[in-house]
């Protein structure tokens, strides 16, 4: 098991990105991955890439154990010729770093001008010392195909000379009409033992944000959340004359850059931003420390629709502008669209799964929720489900389906009016171009998914009228969407209940050959360890035999996302002790669980501390192969489930996945009204998953059917 280090094989490589996909599918598939700098500026806080990857995987370490020495201490040390000391010093905190993980990935050097010429060189070096095997990147942004092969073939080279043990070199930033010919010329040019990717220039990420700016310019924020400081900046633009004449060099994206008392500018902009006639303006930056008027100031806090952020600065407009120029992008840790971009290129150009053989990682017996998230995203991806999301102007609904799209994890199709869809998707800035909407009151299917309705519904009542008005309800058309293969799958209920989110498909998806009964899970991903829950959402007070079919149906879920299930049958007494109706309730479905599915690792009755806690399991039940090891957790009744997984969820501060409904014919999944986008993202990638199952179980069953014909 062999640490990694990244190095950019010259200036401008693009590093970031590589050591961002690197960090996670190497946090994916390990508890513990540290990560490590040669240098920071002034300690890994002052530091973006450290900052962006301490913050997005919550690293748990100190932040002087994250790199070796200041970027002084090293200026100190090779200005007096005392190289090798500071590769000790460097190579000392490395260790004490590596001795408390699995695995470090570090991220070499910036090209600040220490070793000028030599720098690469002095990161093959570090690897060496440190025992990494090395990724070098190589910049193919603003080069021609043979200048980006030629510069691959120069680092192989030195990676040669200098006894590097490299795992993967990539070329960054290609033109994308020249992938194909410098992934060719690549394979000529280096042996079959020499692994070469190739990426595609992607220029949002080349782009800063407005908060990136905030953040450079050490700028005031006038006005704006977070959202709006998420907004990538295509271009500057200096505002000097009038205004007839300045809205004329309004473009999409740009960053207006003009004193604070140009009222008739700023009052401009903001205008053309909400302008349906006029390019979005990513913001407005303001020179000379002027702010605006009281009563202009007034006017713009009043305004409901601008997303604009305003930031102030107090250098006039010149100095301000040359400060710009200088702005290099990077990725800020609350930037979740630049996160998504960047990992959906990495994993759209590098094949994963190679990698990981390589890097020859031991997998930990225990799923941890980055793991269990990133095995969901890898998992959704390899077979692209269409998901269907009925609440088509729901916020979360649509930042959350821009970050799916960004890492190709679904096919989506939102419903609702599509005029009201695309403002809204306009007022938030996103880029939702690839995604389909379907407006139900208007769309051709309606009238067929009202005729399949009426024939599944008409023993209860409903005429075809009746059909024709219901099926206009987003949780009805998107349902039925399903039912006809329109769609593999269907997430609803972040505006929507639970009932009016499941009831359409109790109706006509209905459930499984040999599944009595719908039923639910939710995934608890805590500090260490993923959990099922069940069922915490939807049987209120099921019997010994329902109890016993959501147990079996529940280990079935645990295992299809790489849960080993281990069920916990949950009373209030463990063992034989308890007495009473509730009890043996449980007692009589552990009877019946192990007599359908006698290969399952079951217990019960057992309370839920045997269940998880090795100690108390020895005491109470020291026979058992589930007590103090349990995965699947299954409450008695509804009202003991829901509010257990809502106690762990805002006490132990868990992600709770869910409920993910089990059961179904075909997928449909249900959201909390709290939920996050990425509660989202989560669940769409296991809708999209539970449709691949579905689709397998689809294709045995006509296979075994042609081989009895």
């Amino acid at each position: 098991m062999q640490s990694i280090y990244i190095a950019g094989a010259g200036a401008g490589s693009g590093k970031s990105v590589v050591v961002l996909g690197f960090m996670e599918l190497l946090s994916a598939v390990s508890r513990k991955v540290g990560f490590f700098r040669p240098f920071a500026p002034r300690g890994s806080d002052q530091d973006g890439l450290t900052t962006l990857i301490r913050t997005r995987y919550e690293l748990p370490f100190p932040d002087e154990m994250l790199y070796g020495c200041t970027v002084e201490t090293a200026r100190q040390l090779i200005g007096s010729g005392r190289y090798d000391e500071l590769l000790k010093l460097i190579l000392n905190k490395y260790k004490m770093l590596e001795e408390r993980c699995d695995l470090v990935l570090c991220a070499g050097t910036d090209y600040n001008g220490l070793i000028p010429s030599l720098e690469f060189g002095f990161n093959v070096d570090l690897a060496n010392h440190f025992g990494c095997s090395l990724v070098a990147v190589v910049k193919g942004f603003g080069r021609t195909p043979q200048e980006a092969v030629d510069a691959l073939h120069i680092t192989h080279e030195l990676m040669r000379e200098r006894g590097a043990d490299f795992l993967a070199t990539i070329v960054n930033g290609v033109d994308s009409e020249a992938l194909d010919l410098v992934e060719a010329r690549a394979r000529d040019l280096l042996s079959e033992t020499e692994n070469v990717y190739v990426l595609s220039e992607q220029p949002t990420l080349g782009m800063p944000t407005m908060g990136e700016i905030r953040l450079a310019l050490g700028a005031d924020l006038l006005r704006g959340d977070a959202d709006a400081l998420n907004q990538v900046v295509t271009n500057y633009k200096i505002a000097a004359m009038e205004v007839p004449d300045f809205l004329g060099y309004v473009e999409d994206g740009c960053l207006m850059v003009t004193p604070g008392d140009r009222s008739d500018i700023i009052l401009a902009s903001l205008a053309a931003d909400v302008s349906a006639a006029f390019p979005r303006v990513a913001g407005l930056l303001l020179t000379g420390g002027l702010r605006p008027a009281e009563t202009v100031q007034r006017l713009i806090d009043g305004l409901r629709r601008t997303k604009v952020a305003i930031l102030c600065v107090e250098t006039d407009t010149f100095s301000t502008a040359m400060a710009l120029g200088r702005i290099e992008a990077g990725i800020l840790p609350d930037d979740e669209r630049k996160m998504a971009a960047a990992l959906g290129l990495f994993e759209r150009h590098v094949d994963v799964e190679d990698l990981r053989k390589r890097i020859a990682l031991h997998h930990s017996e225990r799923v941890t929720p980055l793991m269990f998230e990133y095995e969901l995203i890898r998992r959704a991806k390899t077979q692209r489900q269409r998901i269907v999301l009925p609440e088509g102007t729901d916020e979360r609904i649509l930042r959350a389906a821009e970050i799916l799209a960004l890492r190709q994890v679904a096919d989506l199709i939102l419903l609702g009016d599509p005029d009201k869809i695309r403002r809204r998707i306009g007022e938030l800035g996103l880029t939702l171009d690839t995604i389909r909407i379907i407006d139900p009151a208007s769309a051709p299917e309606r009238a067929r998914y009202a005729k399949t309705y009426h024939e599944l519904r008409a023993h209860k009542g409903i005429s075809e009228q009746m059909a024709f008005d219901v099926v206009e309800d987003v949780s009805y058309f998107g349902t039925l969407m399903v039912y006809h293969g329109d769609a593999d799958g269907m997430v609803s209920g972040a505006a929507h209940t639970t009932q009016h989110t499941i009831r359409p498909s109790f109706e006509t998806v209905k459930t499984k050959p040999g599944v009595k009964l719908v039923s639910s899970v939710f995934f608890m991903c805590l500090s260490d360890r993923v959990l099922v829950y069940g069922d915490c959402a939807v049987n209120p007070n099921p019997s010994a035999e329902e109890l016993a079919d959501i147990a079996i149906t529940s280990a079935g879920t645990a295992a299809a996302f790489g849960i080993e299930p281990r069920v916990a049958m949950l009373s209030y007494s463990s063992g034989s002790s308890g007495k009473g109706a509730d009890v043996e309730r449980v007692r009589e479905a552990v009877r019946i669980a192990r007599e359908r599915r006698p290969d399952l690792k079951l217990e019960g009755p057992i309370q839920y501390d045997a269940a998880v806690d090795v100690e108390v399991a020895r005491s109470k039940m020291p026979e058992s192969e589930v007590a103090g090891h349990a995965s699947v957790l299954i409450f008695p009744d509804l009202n003991t489930g829901n509010n257990t997984y809502k106690a762990v969820q805002r006490s132990a501060g868990a992600v709770a996945i869910g409920p993910v409904l089990q059961g179904l014919n075909k997928p449909v999944n249900d959201l909390s009204r709290g939920c996050t986008v990425t509660d989202i993202v989560n669940t769409v990638a296991i809708t999209a998953i539970q449709a691949q199952q579905a689709h397998e179980a689809h294709e045995a069953a006509r296979d075994s059917q042609e081989d009895e014909a």
